[in-house]
């Protein structure tokens, strides 16, 4: 196929200088300061939105007329877009107090009598799980906290029962029914403590496995099912917080690293009455296999789990027996590499089938199953990945997806009959090319659609499925929108890049404005790299967008390059880097860098690559591997080692590093070191409980054992994402300051004195 090129601007900026101080004051010109210290560049908020009444209408928040603290929320009638206030902000306001609950979101009763809000809430790991609950009955207005005397942003995971009569949740690490009418609230586990956890998990199930909420109501409302780890055992990470105070605070984290013990999972079934836990026999060591999914068998007698072994090579579908705790498999993937658990299942024809993604013809698939693991019907055939299933329509006979075929960069809507006859159709417009998403209704006849493309904000609509009419604008981000349009911008292109035997590798380029093809410019990688990811998406991408056209606004050209190894381009792709991580991506970055560096207006002795996370390992990695092709990195809280990162995630990719230390070694930056010679900048938090500072503190001992120069900038306490006051603005000034110092575009100082701000 070939590359798609898009102009997105007048070409006015003069290539020969930077731009001024006047013109930086222009809404023209970008600055860290524009990017990261104010809200300029804000999308236009929609939501929480929730569907009611099967689709017919939906709920949202927005604020009150009078314009006071707090925000109403607001009924929709999905055909007519009447609008009405269900609960106003007075409503939402504790006697006695004058401020309503901040909602940081809600759920309806199905009945929607009544309305949980979610308030308060508390970090835990990456996101905002723990907080107060409270729960307005609308008939009466009365407004009560759940929890009893329980001290402030203690609860988590909140959930009406069926009937709405009664509330579950988990507080610190038990779990918990209040009866609604009575107040009562029932004890149902007694076990939890630090190592103990029950309905929610330790730091690596829910950063590796995306598990947070560890426990589901049966349909009927008489048991809980809920996931038990048992974290004895698992070593902590201590993280030093010497800042806070006058001595170094130690703040232990339990983290398995590469090969050593996980916690031990079960899942059990216990009386929403109060009563024993039923534990499910599930056969194997716990401690070396994961419980990795786990519903309701579309009935209240069976539970479905998906266990993955150590190596995370297999993944079961059992079924459990909540009579007898008994435990039987009805489905094994199993793969080479590594398999993915699945999250869209979902049951079929009152449970009697499931669907199942799949890579076994060596495409992301989905499948229809029976319940007994046999007959396993292919409903989305072609050599392409399906990306994410949408929806279901039981009634038609339609399975709802995103895929997109012939871009990997796109993401588009279709549907296929769930017989698996008949062919795909797209039913995203054909005239806008770029990436689609979608929230569809219960009754599948409705979306809430969002759109966006390379340099193109997000324009949130709500549609009409099948014919995807639009019927009104949710969120047109008009404002943001006409200000990025003001912004001087060069042209940008797609293209594709063949590095060695037909192995093309996608990639996109932003220009600088008043682009001149005889020019020769300094190039920035942006590189991500890792398993199943893409950068290459033609996708609106916020704040990073900004700050990669201000630098082309500096006379700097930018790129990115997805390797092998990366997303939506098929399993063998995909599972190339398996045993080996860092490898194939490294030669795959290098050798398209090597590429576009011959190129006539690239000038290849000014090449820069710059990532974060797996793209700060890929970044070290390409500098010290390939000093003949780029002389500058930027590695914001790189990996060094894998044998410094966890479990789950590290094996998944790599094996287990008693078996593979070879495959460890390889991969890693620390092998390197001694072949430094560009200009490297090295970043990390010292509060980052994902990728530890360990990683930079054991690189910077290299390049201190080689005698290697370089600059390091340390942000105290800060987590994996630097955040926090002016911890980003502060961040991509230093970035933007050693770039613009190293690359030289033309006409600047090399004290990039206008770029830092």
């Amino acid at each position: 196929m070939k590359p798609r090129v898009l102009v997105l601007a007048s070409l006015v900026l003069a290539v020969s200088a930077p731009p001024t101080a006047a013109q930086m004051a222009d809404s023209a010109f970008l600055s860290v300061d524009r990017i990261f210290g104010s809200r300029e560049f804000a999308a236009e908020p929609f939501g929480p939105a929730r569907w009611i009444m099967d689709g017919s209408a939906y709920t949202t928040l927005e604020r009150p007329a009078s314009d006071g603290p707090g925000k109403d929320i607001v009924q929709y009638d999905t055909r007519t877009g009447t609008r009405t206030v269900l609960v106003s902000t007075a409503g939402l306001t504790p006697a006695g107090d004058s401020v309503p609950l901040t909602i940081d979101n809600y759920q309806w009763s199905d009945d929607r009598e009544q309305l949980l809000v979610f308030t308060n809430s508390q970090r835990v790991w990456r996101t905002s799980t723990r907080g107060d609950y409270w729960v307005l009955e609308r008939a009466s207005g009365q407004l009560r906290k759940l929890g009893g005397p329980a001290a402030p942003s203690t609860l988590m995971f909140a959930k009406f029962s069926p009937d709405g009569r009664h509330v579950g949740y988990v507080r610190e690490n038990n779990l918990y029914v209040e009866d609604l009418r009575t107040g009562t609230i029932t004890q149902l586990t007694t076990d939890g403590s630090r190592t103990v956890i029950n309905g929610t998990f330790d730091w690596v199930y829910e950063e590796e496995l995306g598990l947070r909420d560890g426990w589901r109501w049966s349909p009927d409302g008489q048991w809980i099912a809920y996931w038990q780890l048992d974290a004895e055992g698992v070593r902590d990470f201590s993280l030093i917080n010497t800042t806070d105070s006058l001595y170094a605070q130690v703040i232990p984290i339990q983290y398995p690293k590469a090969g050593q013990v996980n916690s031990a999972g079960r899942i059990g079934v216990v009386p929403a009455a109060g009563g024993e836990t039923r534990w499910f026999d599930v056969p194997g060591d716990p401690r070396n296999n994961y419980l990795a999914r786990m519903e309701w068998a579309a009935n209240s007698t069976e539970v479905v789990m998906q266990r993955l072994n150590r190596l995370q090579n297999t993944n079961e579908v059992l079924l459990g027996d909540v009579a007898t705790g008994g435990v039987s498999t009805i489905l094994a993937d199993h793969d080479s590499a590594w398999v993915e658990t699945v999250d869209d299942f979902r049951w079929l024809d009152d449970g009697k089938r499931f669907l199942w993604v799949s890579e076994r013809d060596g495409w992301t698939h989905v499948y229809a199953i029976s319940r007994d693991g046999s007959g396993a019907a292919l409903l989305t055939p072609g050599a392409f990945d399906v990306l994410n299933v949408i929806g279901v329509d039981p009634d038609e006979r339609w399975l709802y997806y995103i895929a997109s075929p012939d871009n990997p960069a796109q993401r588009y809507l279709f549907r296929t009959q769930l017989t698996g006859s008949g062919k795909a159709e797209r039913l995203s417009p054909a005239n806008q090319a770029g990436s689609h998403s979608y929230d569809v209704s219960p009754n599948r006849r409705w979306a809430f659609h969002t759109y966006s493309a390379f340099g193109t904000p997000a324009v949130i609509s709500l549609v009409r499925l099948p014919d995807h009419q639009t019927i009104r604008p949710l969120a047109a981000n008009e404002s943001l929108a006409g200000r990025v349009a003001a912004l001087e911008r060069g042209p940008h292109e797609f293209f594709t890049v063949d590095v060695q035997d037909g192995v093309r590798l996608n990639g996109w380029i932003m220009k600088p404005p008043g682009f001149d093809p005889s020019h020769s410019y300094p190039i920035l990688f942006y590189v991500y790299g890792g398993p199943g990811s893409q950068t290459v998406l033609d996708s609106w991408a916020g704040t990073r967008y900004l700050w990669h056209l201000m630098l082309t606004q500096q006379g700097i050209a930018v790129a990115s390059i997805d390797n092998r190894g990366t997303g939506a381009r098929g399993r063998d792709w995909r599972k190339i880097v398996y045993g080996q991580l860092g490898v194939v991506e490294t030669q795959d970055q290098a050798a398209a860098a090597q590429i576009i560096g011959r190129w006539p207006y690239v000038d290849s002795t000014r090449m820069a690559i710059w990532g974060w996370s797996y793209g700060g390992f890929m970044s070290l990695n390409a500098l010290f591997q390939h000093p003949d092709v780029y002389s500058t990195a930027v590695a914001v809280a790189p990996v060094t080692h894998w044998k410094f990162y966890d479990t789950i995630y590290t094996e998944r990719y790599n094996g287990l590093p008693q078996d593979n230390a070879d495959g460890y070694d390889r991969g890693s930056p620390l092998s390197y070191v001694d072949t430094l010679r560009g200009n490297l900048l090295l970043v990390h938090g010292t509060g980052d409980d994902n990728v530890h500072f360990q990683n930079s503190e054991a690189l910077i001992n290299e390049l201190i054992s080689a005698d290697k120069q370089f600059s390091l900038m340390i942000y105290p306490n800060r987590t994996h994402g630097i955040f926090g006051g002016n911890s980003q603005r502060h961040l991509f000034r230093e970035i933007t300051g050693f770039l613009v110092e190293q690359l030289r575009p033309t006409g600047q100082s090399g004290e990039g004195s206008v770029s830092r701000r």
